[in-house]
């Protein structure tokens, strides 16, 4: 890692095109950051893929358009087609950062004359056209419009893409282990067929815990001798300030009016007003609530509560208390299914020089938006990942010699007889403790880029024959599986698959030739096929003539319901199944509604971290007085029960037994599968499995069994399972690769077998 130079001294900035050295000296740079230092002559030299691993606001994106920019100069002048700048393509996973980098990339290639054409559902269509007559400067673009272009202009492939130098991956981490990441893969694969070229492939990310996975997925299987660069900045040790709040759920809770940091709390004495608001019991988020109003109020900042639900929830308690106090709204809610106008009034109240502003939202904010100076993160409950976390944290702290603020909240049952073995150790406590201090520690999860993921096969192929008119099977094989991403594979596989497609009346085959059936015809000719994603069915939610968002089918609203919905009350007049529209009026009180997909899996590492966090004194520095009781009673209760022995962590509870394994989420599904193969009923819980019907002893017993025999087949162990349709195209697939399939994203049976050798 390079440290900050006066840019005259700098070797990079001298490697650099002479109009882009008098850009970077008319906007005042006086150096450069240890990133941009690395990358410039590595992405100038053209010999290897990129990845840029470096902190939020660590100047990445220049980093890497800066030298590409430099190379498109360069062609332009003296390549074989002068006055061509050649193209870059900038893949986003959000239209709203790609609304956000057009400023940026325009601001820098405005006066060097390089064409920037934004690309989204957005964009009008005069700005596409003049992209399609004059294919070349930069288009930043997201996979699912890529992929349009690609079924809709197959024949004009080669021409669009002809002039193709690099491929620009932001936020490259959202995409690993993802079926969009796959989608990526094979769209980035599909260029370089296309183009007849090895096209440069750079990845950006301020959270990547694998450099080799995050290269490895940058180049996705492909059988190609191109290597990677990593350049990595500021991955040291995670500094920032942070308290940890332990909260009790009780009805009895008293408001959290101490002051715990260096603010002079000037509400702190103020009588509490939620019983003026809408709720009619004050529990624990009404206390955060409360504690946040006061702490917040007159700042920008970031609070993210986890599932869209509880954004809509705090959103709506915090509203409610501006107004109790009568000062004007300062809290506004952020989620995937607000309208695009209702997310933009969030963003630009936080961009405003005119008043504070704190967004209430999921990781609809963790992308690098730009929404100005952030005072602290606020994190309501146990992150979904340290990864996650830490992007989070870095929206904060990003002022020359800032670090980021966090205030965290832990919330664990009141004690009583009847507790769960789970909440007396106060699981909830120890995780977040474990994952921050993980972060602390530099650490967060690795990359898993070697899931089947033959959801996204199934569209890819399909693309294929929706590209070129159709296809020989053959072709398709070499393309997607020997050359291509989905190198796991058999060709055996391969054909099964096929012939599934065409037994579903998806594809046809004629002459050796892979053609669409009329159902495929409908699939690949729908606005939906182009996301390698699934979406639920939703209803659009209107209030006159303004649309507020949209609300999943499953949330069984009807008239006369109230929710709550962009932070504000509505009662429903009337549902219209026919057009899916739910139209509203304001309302004094509501319930928020229920959203899906906000589940998400554990790694080892963080269960592994809790369990040694349980077994010694270590203390907490971040923890207030609440949260370290909680940390000691969960503690006594591991010491009570003797846990530190992997012999007493099979504990039993009237008819149910519990296995404590501490091991990560894949793992516990792996080995529920292996007792309900046993006929042995039983669920994940966390920390491990909880059984029914078996005693201490017969478990044991079935564990020993379980260590000393091999395994059940794959085939066997999911056997007769109802639910292993997970992504969008699952439903396509014959069985035997279904299974496979689930099998490679969602279980973990070495685990599960070192962890029986440990316990045994």
């Amino acid at each position: 890692m390079h440290c900050e130079r006066d840019v005259s001294e700098s070797k990079s900035f001298n490697l650099l095109d002479e109009r882009l050295r008098h850009w970077v000296w008319r906007h005042e740079w006086v150096s450069f950051r240890g990133v941009q230092e690395d990358a410039i002559p590595a992405i100038l030299e053209n010999k290897n893929d990129v990845v840029l691993a470096a902190s939020t606001s660590s100047g990445k994106t220049e980093a890497a358009f800066l030298p590409v920019i430099s190379k498109m100069l360069l062609l332009h002048d003296t390549g074989g087609v002068k006055g061509n700048f050649g193209l870059t393509v900038y893949i986003s996973p959000l239209t709203a950062l790609i609304n956000d980098q057009i400023y940026r990339v325009t601001e820098l290639c405005g006066s060097l004359k390089i064409p920037v054409y934004p690309w989204h559902g957005g964009i009008a269509a005069n700005v596409k056209k003049k992209f399609f007559e004059n294919p070349q400067g930069i288009l930043l673009i997201t996979p699912e419009s890529l992929q349009a272009i690609f079924c809709n202009h197959g024949a004009q492939l080669p021409a669009m893409f002809g002039g193709l130098r690099y491929i620009i991956i932001d936020e490259l981490h959202s995409f690993i282990g993802s079926e969009r990441g796959k989608q990526l893969q094979s769209l980035m694969h599909m260029l370089d067929i296309r183009t007849g070229k090895t096209i440069t492939r750079i990845g950006l990310s301020a959270t990547l815990g694998d450099m080799n996975a995050a290269s490895i997925f940058l180049r996705g299987g492909e059988k190609t001798k191109r290597k990677c660069s990593v350049i990595q900045d500021g991955n040291g040790n995670f500094k920032m300030k942070l308290l940890l709040k332990g909260i009790t759920e009780d009805k009895n809770i008293e408001p959290m009016n101490e002051s715990d940091d260096d603010e002079e709390d000037e509400d702190a004495q103020t009588e509490s007003k939620m019983e003026q608001t809408s709720v009619d019991t004050f529990s624990a988020p009404h206390a955060i609530a409360e504690y946040l109003f006061q702490k917040l109020r007159g700042t920008n900042n970031l609070i993210f509560p986890n599932t869209r639900t509880n954004v809509e929830f705090y959103t709506h308690l915090l509203s409610a208390l501006c107004s109790a106090y009568g000062y004007p709204n300062e809290f506004f809610a952020h989620h995937g299914n607000l309208s695009k106008e209702i997310k933009e009034e969030a963003e630009d109240a936080l961009r405003s020089t005119e008043h504070s502003a704190t967004v209430i939202c999921t990781n609809t904010m963790e992308m690098g938006i730009d929404i100005g100076e952030i005072a602290s993160v606020v994190q309501i409950e146990a992150p979904p990942s340290v990864a996650s976390l830490r992007q989070r944290i870095g929206r904060a702290g990003r002022r020359e010699g800032e670090v980021p603020v966090l205030r965290a909240f832990t919330i664990e049952e009141a004690l009583k007889n009847n507790n769960h073995l789970f909440a007396r150790l106060r699981e909830s406590t120890f995780q977040f403790c474990a994952s921050i201090m993980l972060l602390l520690e530099g650490w967060c999860e690795p990359p898993k880029p070697h899931g089947m993921h033959l959801s996204t096969l199934v569209q890819q192929l399909l693309a294929l024959v929706a590209e070129r008119s159709g296809i020989r099977p053959s072709d398709a094989y070499q393309i997607l599986c020997v050359s291509g991403p989905f190198e796991q594979l058999s060709e055996t596989d391969f054909e099964d698959l096929i012939e599934n497609l065409i037994m579903l009346d998806i594809l046809d085959e004629a002459e050796n030739l892979l053609l669409f059936a009329d159902k495929g015809e409908k699939l690949a000719n729908h606005y939906t096929f182009f996301a390698a994603f699934s979406q639920d069915i939703e209803y659009r939610i209107v209030t006159g003539e303004k649309t507020l968002g949209t609300i999943p089918i499953k949330s069984n609203m009807q008239a006369g319901d109230v929710l709550i919905f962009a932070g504000l009350t509505w009662k429903i007049k009337s549902i219209d199944d026919r057009a899916k529209i739910i139209e509203v009026k304001y309302f004094k009180s509501g319930r928020p509604p229920l959203f899906t997909g906000s589940g998400f899996s554990i790694h080892p590492a963080i269960r592994n971290r809790m369990k040694i966090l349980y077994e010694n004194d270590e203390p907490i520095p971040f923890a207030d007085a609440n949260a370290k009781l909680l940390l000691e009673q969960g503690r006594e209760t591991y010491k009570n029960l003797n846990l530190d022995d992997p012999k007493n962590r099979i504990i039993e509870r009237g008819a149910n037994t519990i296995v404590l394994t501490f091991l990560g989420d894949k793992a516990n599904k792996t080995l529920q599968l292996l007792l309900r193969n046993l006929e042995i009923s039983n669920y994940t819980c966390g920390l491990g499995i909880n059984t029914h019907g078996k005693d201490k002893k017969e478990i044991e017993e079935i564990l020993f069994k379980l260590k000393e025999n091999k395994f059940p087949p794959t085939e066997k162990l999911l056997h007769g399972r109802q639910n292993l349709y997970v992504e969008k195209w699952d439903k396509f697939l014959p069985h035997n690769l279904l299974v496979k399939n689930y099998a490679s994203l969602y279980l973990a049976p070495e685990e599960v077998r070192e962890w029986l050798g440990t316990l045994l």
